[in-house]
């Protein structure tokens, strides 16, 4: 995609000269004459460079640069000036510009200008990029060394090598697909670029468009300025589209274009938009079924399964479970404060013996869970969720109602609500069984009001959709968010 330039100058010679060479260049341009002009194109686009007079009709060039800063650009702007008084300029720097340029413009200067500030903005914006990313990649190993996972991190690393612009990630929830991703792009040439996930399934059909391929300046009612989407945010990266099985078929339908030409057309524009953006799709569907049964487009299906990659349940290598429970340990070791050294030998052979349906996210959550309980130097099988031994398994139902007698089983909220203590039959369940439950009372309590529901259980309000949705929970929230209430 071409970089995009404002020329801010009431000089239309200036103007055109300026854009016409940076066209040349390889450059897009757009022009303003004046200071509102300039606050209109700003509003209205997105620019990676600005080229900014200081003398204009309607005001100073160094004032509209502090009112850019503080809501309209912040990307690199180079001064202009035709008088370079050192209070302006030092004011200009202070406030972030770039660097500063003297009329009569030498084009040579200009260009070799140009060419570092874009550098610098594109530097700056990966960096803030890595650092948001940063406590997360570190988890990318947390995926397994048994032997049949060493084979698919092997494949992955060359598909990660590898041109090819699609990469279908399949199997269970819970197994850890959004890491494979993660790792992915991490060992590919695009590494140093942006990394975007996207849980299709967490944003709203009517959104979702407009997230992944943004929105022109009234586009729709609440499209008060244009927006970049997801796709252009991830140009020269990669970006991760979860439980993509979860899409609108009418959607897949323009993903799969800009998948096969690498371009895109923002809601409401006019103009098709070059990106060059790796898609890394995952999701817990038989994507292959889905397509025969025509919930799925068969063309975008084919088109992903260039280069699948199965991700097995950790049921099938439980020889990853040691490891995997080690590294959680030292997590939350750093998280609650705590030196726990390890599982006790129970612990070891309760967890080699069980099933986990809910894979690498129910281990995690049960090693969380029993780091909470324990106060020893190891993790007891008697703190683990699971198994006849478990502390949690003393009851034979998670009630409706809480009825009169049981009013102590009852945990009081600082809201004034109430949630029941986790109830479990002694022949066990899963902890997906037990987050439907709960996702499933407080729902009932807030009346289907999944804001409160939320901070009933002290979560996200996605988190709340997502879980309505996995466990077919529709009943409880018909009465909607009425978010303005909570």
């Amino acid at each position: 995609m071409k970089p995009k330039i404002l020329i801010i100058d009431d000089e239309s010679l200036l103007r055109w000269s300026v854009s016409r060479r940076c066209e040349e260049w390889g450059y897009e341009c757009a022009q303003a004459a004046d200071c509102a002009e300039a606050r209109t194109r700003l509003r209205a686009d997105s620019y990676d460079l600005v080229l900014l007079d200081v003398r204009m009709p309607d005001g100073n060039g160094v004032d509209l640069l502090a009112e850019m800063r503080r809501e309209l650009f912040s990307g690199p702007v180079i001064l202009i000036t035709a008088d370079p008084k050192v209070e302006d300029v030092k004011t200009a720097l202070r406030q972030g510009a770039y660097d500063y340029l003297v009329k009569p413009v030498r084009f040579d200067e200009l260009q070799v200008t140009m060419a570092n500030a874009l550098e610098a903005g594109r530097l700056r914006q990966e960096v803030a990029t890595l650092r948001q990313q940063a406590q997360t990649w570190r988890e990318r190993d947390v995926i397994g060394n048994s032997a049949i996972m060493r084979q698919v991190m092997d494949y992955a690393r060359r598909a990660a090598a590898s041109e090819a612009n699609a990469i279908l990630l399949q199997g269970e929830s819970g197994t850890g697909k959004d890491l494979l991703a993660q790792y992915i792009h991490q060992h590919s040439a695009r590494r140093d670029r942006p990394y975007v996930p996207v849980n299709c399934s967490a944003i709203p059909e009517t959104l979702l468009e407009a997230e992944l391929f943004g929105h022109e300046k009234g586009a729709f009612t609440d499209a008060k300025a244009m927006k970049k989407g997801l796709f252009e945010v991830a140009d020269g990266g990669t970006i991760f589209l979860d439980e993509i099985g979860e899409m609108p078929l009418a959607l897949q339908s323009k993903l799969l274009r800009t998948l096969e030409d690498q371009t895109l057309r923002r809601l409401g524009g006019l103009r098709d938009i070059q990106v060059n953006v790796r898609m890394i799709a995952a999701s817990n569907r038989n994507l292959e079924a889905a397509a025969q049964a025509g919930r799925f487009r068969a063309d975008l299906y084919y088109r992903l399964m260039v280069i699948p990659i199965f991700i097995p349940p950790l049921r099938s290598r439980s020889e990853d479970v040691p490891a995997l429970a080690a590294f959680f340990i030292e997590q939350y070791n750093r998280r609650f404060g705590k030196k726990i050294e390890g599982l006790a030998p129970a612990a070891v052979e309760m967890m080699a013996q069980y099933s986990w349906p809910g894979n690498i996210r129910e281990l995690k959550n049960a090693i969380q869970r029993a780091m909470i309980l324990e106060d020893g130097p190891l993790l007891r099988a008697a703190s683990l969720p699971f198994g006849p031994e478990s502390d949690i398994s003393t009851a034979t139902a998670f009630p409706t109602e809480p009825a009169p007698e049981s009013e102590a089983a009852w945990e009081a909220q600082p809201n004034g609500r109430s949630l029941p203590r986790l109830r479990i039959p002694r022949g066990g369940t899963s902890l997906e069984g037990v987050e439907k439950q709960l996702v499933a009372e407080a729902l009932r309590q807030c009346d289907g009001n999944q804001s409160q529901a939320a901070r009933l259980l002290d979560t996200s309000r996605d988190t709340i959709r997502y879980a309505m949705k996995k466990y077919h929970l529709g009943d409880q929230g018909q009465s909607g968010d009425h978010s303005q209430n909570g």
